[in-house]
C-alpha cells in the first residue's frame, strides 16, 4: 500500500461462520478498502470452514495464524473434540496447506504489527486480563510488557473477541477488532468466566493512517445470524447456536 495515507480492514475469529464473514466482506467493500487483514482463528466451529476458507483464498486475504487454526493442522488423535474433527472434514488439502502458510506474527506494512493473541503466545489476550471478578483491561505498563521486541506504533490482534482500542504510555495504539462470527464464549481456565459481545452482531474494525496519526472505527454488521445458529445446533453445538443468536454467554 503505497503513500502514507491508507485504510485497510481488520478481522479476526471469523470461526468457519461463513454468512458472518459475507456480511463483513460486503460492507468493507462499501467502504473502499485499500487491503483486508486476518488476524487468525478463522476456521474453526460448527459452521461452514470450507465455505470460509475458499472466501478468504479467493480474495487473497492475507493472516496469521491463530490457535485454532494451529489445532487444526496438528496430527488427529483419539480424543479430539468432535467439532475439530468436523472442522477438519470440511476442508480440502489446498485449503489445509494454505492456512499451514500463515505465519504466526507479520507486518503487513510500514508501522504496523499483526498477531492472534500476543507476540509471545497465540494462547494470550494481550489487552485482558482474566481474573475471578472480570475479564478487564490491562494497564498500560502490562501490554507494553508483552510487546518487548514489537516495532511499529500500530498493533493488531485478537483471540478475545473484543472490540478494543487501547492508547498505551509509549504511544502506541493496539486495536482488537472484535470476532467476525462468535460474539460470545465461555472457558474454564484460569478461572470459568464467560466473553460477552452482547449482541450477535458480526464485528471488524476500519483502521486509517491520516497524515501520520491512526484512526479506528469499530463496526458491528447484521447478517443472517439464526441460519448460523441453526447450522451450529445440527452440528451438535447448542452451546455455540445461544452464542450465535444473543451475544451472550454463561459463565461455568
Amino acid at each position: 500500500m503505497p503513500g502514507d495515507d491508507v485504510r485497510f480492514a481488520v478481522i479476526s475469529d471469523i470461526h468457519g461462520n461463513r454468512w458472518a464473514l459475507e456480511a463483513v466482506l460486503e460492507d468493507a467493500d462499501r467502504l473502499s478498502v485499500d487491503a483486508i487483514f486476518d488476524l487468525g482463528d478463522s476456521l474453526y466451529g460448527p459452521l461452514d470452514p470450507g465455505g470460509c476458507a475458499a472466501i478468504l483464498l479467493a480474495r487473497g486475504v492475507p493472516g496469521v495464524r491463530g490457535n485454532q487454526d494451529r489445532i487444526i493442522l496438528q496430527a488427529p488423535a483419539a480424543d479430539d473434540p468432535e467439532t475439530l474433527r468436523y472442522t477438519r472434514a470440511c476442508l480440502s488439502r489446498e485449503q489445509l496447506r494454505w492456512l499451514a502458510s500463515h505465519p504466526v506474527n507479520s507486518t503487513p506494512c510500514d508501522g504496523v504489527f499483526c498477531c492472534h493473541g500476543s507476540p509471545r503466545s497465540d494462547e494470550e489476550y494481550l489487552l485482558e486480563g482474566v481474573t475471578s471478578r472480570s475479564v478487564a483491561l490491562r494497564s498500560s505498563e502490562e501490554i507494553s510488557a508483552r510487546l518487548t521486541g514489537v516495532e511499529g506504533g500500530l498493533v493488531l490482534c485478537g483471540h478475545s473477541h473484543l472490540p478494543r482500542a487501547a492508547w498505551l504510555d509509549d504511544g502506541r495504539l493496539v486495536v482488537n477488532p472484535g470476532s467476525v462470527g462468535l460474539p460470545a464464549y465461555t472457558e474454564e481456565l484460569p478461572v470459568p468466566y464467560a466473553i460477552e459481545a452482547g449482541s450477535p452482531h458480526a464485528r471488524y474494525a476500519i483502521v486509517e493512517r491520516v497524515a501520520g496519526s491512526w484512526r479506528v472505527q469499530h463496526i458491528a454488521v447484521p447478517y443472517d445470524w439464526d441460519a448460523a445458529s441453526r447450522m451450529s445446533e445440527r452440528n451438535g453445538r447448542t452451546d455455540w447456536a445461544e452464542w450465535l443468536r444473543a451475544g451472550r454467554a454463561s459463565a461455568a
